[in-house]
């Protein structure tokens, strides 16, 4: 008897004096443990990724023929500049007529995109050089002929490069369908342009207006 309450008295004292580090760690649960999610099934990350993939070509970064981000086909040079700044080169040559046709980049625009203006309005957005932007079709600067056309189907236009031999060509997608017409002059018209070079891979990229079929900038 004396001895199960030594043997007891004993065990209450060296619990009481255990160090911090001996408790029970499956029941010590820490605050970011306490508010984390709990991980999801398999099913609800499969789903979730699907979800992303669908959403993937209708991304807020993405270059579509409307513009890109809250850059819009139409908006003025003054709404431009309050957004991304003024020209970054203000030195460069814009064109022969500046007013009627101009085209720069703005100090906080994205490397490699060019902005075209036509009678003081935004009428395409260009991807050239290092341009890392890519349209809601997720294809960007370096893309084959061939994932444009496997992108866009029968609604891609093909046209041969004015300068350049085959496999060279221009590849034209329009939101409401212009086949038919060798140039669109419509106003409201909207596409997609992808400049393909002599590798096969696209160069260069315009979306917007009528303006997307120019070949030589503003002239």
């Amino acid at each position: 008897m004396l001895r199960s309450a030594f043997c007891a008295g004993l065990a209450a004292g060296l619990a009481a004096c255990a160090p911090a580090d001996t408790e029970d760690q499956a029941d010590y649960v820490t605050d970011a443990e306490r508010i984390a999610p709990s991980p999801p099934s398999p099913g609800e990350t499969a789903r979730e990724l699907n979800v992303e993939e669908a959403e993937d070509t209708k991304s807020f970064d993405a270059l579509t023929p409307d513009g890109w981000k809250d850059l819009r086909i139409g908006m003025t040079r003054e709404e431009i500049r309050a957004l991304y700044g003024p020209d970054a080169q203000p030195g460069a040559v814009d064109g022969p007529d500046p007013e009627s046709c101009a085209e720069y980049r703005p100090e906080n625009a994205p490397d490699g995109m060019l902005l075209m203006l036509t009678d003081g309005k935004l009428a395409r957005i260009s991807l050239i050089r290092e341009a890392a932007v890519k349209t809601e079709k997720a294809l960007g600067l370096g893309a084959t002929a061939e994932d444009v056309k496997t992108a866009y189907g029968d609604n891609a236009l093909v046209m041969p490069h004015k300068y350049i031999d085959p496999p060279a060509e221009y590849i034209t997608v329009w939101r409401t369908d212009r086949s038919g017409t060798s140039y669109v002059e419509d106003p409201e018209a909207r596409g997609i342009r992808y400049v393909i070079g002599g590798d096969g891979k696209v160069q260069t990229i315009h979306a917007g207006g009528p303006a997307i079929q120019l070949v030589e900038g503003c002239l």
